[in-house]
């Protein structure tokens, strides 16, 4: 008898813990891949919540992921960054042209390449990791508009320049399929539809647009607003950002003596566009200038950004790249720690204020292995001790804002739920019968 009794209370304690451990999963899932992010004002909302993200860049997720022999290094990357709170991946859903073509010629896909996609998606996915999706490159690496306009020359139209994929007919055409073509991919893994997925949280129009042929910015603010307009016609669940660096065409703004077709504010006004994003390279943009100077700039950048972003665009901000090359030939570990710093220190006090700053997006992460992918500001978690301290550090402060915005959401709830009961026993004191009794 005792030995049942005691087998009894094991198997109940394994059933408690077991249940346990399911809504730990389940919580988890809920607070991260539960629902599509939206927007609210200058924050991003998931399940009710205000969202913040600690992110990374790593373009190359579908490239290494189209070789089943290599896509151990694709998990090991988003097992690494969620162990250090990360929880967004920036990655390129277009390689066009060359050879390793998602699209090898307008409209026609290499299969396996796709199939790469699908797997990225899958395992963020499983690993609660959102994920932003760019579709073009305005640079020659992995094709980009360059190749657009090659395509649209082997169709017959008389092109001069790169910059004429944003506003040549043929060239826009081809780049609406492609647009069309991922949104309505269907996840061979998954089986669920890209534009019906919340493991994405948005895409992006192009990896920083530049139009240097009209520095007015009207040809860069007419092609966002028709694409933008064409993404919504298909897709009313995600979040669409431009992929700007943040430049202004203004010269009362702040800018690092770059002119090149975009305004932060204008371009962002869209209203297709959900939330603005900005790029800081302060030691390519300003080489001439010491560190401390770089960083003051950076500052500056930054905190010029979130506050128009706050009060002229009213809409969220996401720093979607920054970073510290070792190719610098002044750089240190401790120099880079400094740049992170700064920058998540700068986030977190917006979003610890309920500003309009969401998050960080480092660029870029590694796996163990992939040296040759290396571009002098990629980070390999297990070797960057301190600089992985501090992009944990950083996801942890983030989870604790969500978590006390999250708490007052339930206070709130709470005090609702208990002013309805006291509403119903007043009314039933007085002798009036509560409505649905």
């Amino acid at each position: 008898m005792k030995k049942h009794l005691a087998l009894s209370i094991l198997l109940v304690a394994l059933l408690i813990q077991n249940h346990n451990t399911i809504f730990l999963e389940t919580e988890a899932t809920r607070l991260t891949n539960g629902g599509f992010i939206t927007t609210r004002g200058v924050h991003f909302m998931l399940n009710g919540s205000p969202y913040y993200a600690n992110g990374f860049n790593a373009y190359w997720l579908m490239i290494l992921a189209s070789d089943p022999s290599q896509r151990s290094k694709v998990t090991a990357a988003f097992h690494d960054a969620s162990s250090h709170g990360l929880s967004v991946a920036r990655t390129w859903a277009f390689s066009d042209g060359g050879v390793t073509p998602l699209q090898y010629s307008p409209g026609s896909y290499n299969e396996q390449m796709f199939k790469g996609l699908d797997f990225v998606v899958a395992e963020a996915r499983r690993f609660g990791i959102k994920l932003i999706l760019s579709m073009v490159n305005n640079y020659e690496n992995m094709g980009g508009k360059k190749q657009y306009v090659n395509w649209a020359r082997s169709q017959g139209q008389y092109l001069t320049s790169d910059d004429d994929f944003f506003t040549n007919p043929v060239a826009k055409g081809f780049y609406k399929n492609h647009v069309k073509t991922v949104l309505n991919r269907y996840n061979t893994i998954t089986g669920v539809v890209y534009k019906n997925d919340p493991t994405i949280m948005a895409w992006e129009l192009m990896n920083e647009p530049r139009c240097t042929s009209d520095t007015s910015g009207r040809t860069i603010q007419a092609w966002i607003t028709e694409m933008a307009a064409h993404v919504k016609s298909i897709d009313t669940n995600h979040l669409l950002e431009a992929g700007l660096e943040g430049f202004y065409s203004r010269t009362d703004r702040q800018n690092p003596g770059f002119n090149v077709g975009t305004d932060f504010i204008s371009n962002n006004q869209i209203s297709g566009i959900d939330f603005a994003t900005l790029h800081s390279y302060p030691d390519q943009w300003l080489t001439s200038y010491d560190d401390q100077t770089q960083l003051n700039f950076l500052n500056n950048w930054i905190r010029t950004h979130i506050s128009d972003a706050q009060n002229v665009l009213k809409k969220p901000l996401l720093l979607t790249e920054f970073g510290k090359s070792v190719k610098d030939p002044n750089f240190s570990p401790y120099k880079r720690d400094q740049l992170y710093n700064l920058v998540y220190n700068n986030i977190y006090l917006s979003a610890k204020h309920g500003g309009a700053a969401a998050g960080g997006l480092f660029w870029q992460l590694l796996a163990e292995g992939m040296d040759s992918f290396g571009d002098g500001y990629d980070v390999v978690l297990s070797r960057e001790t301190s600089t992985a301290n501090i992009i944990g550090q950083q996801g942890h402060r983030l989870y604790q804002i969500r978590k006390i915005f999250a708490r007052m959401r339930n206070v709130q709830r709470w005090k609702q739920a208990r002013a309805a009961r006291r509403a119903q026993w007043l009314a039933w004191k007085r002798g009036v019968k509560p409505i649905g009794n």
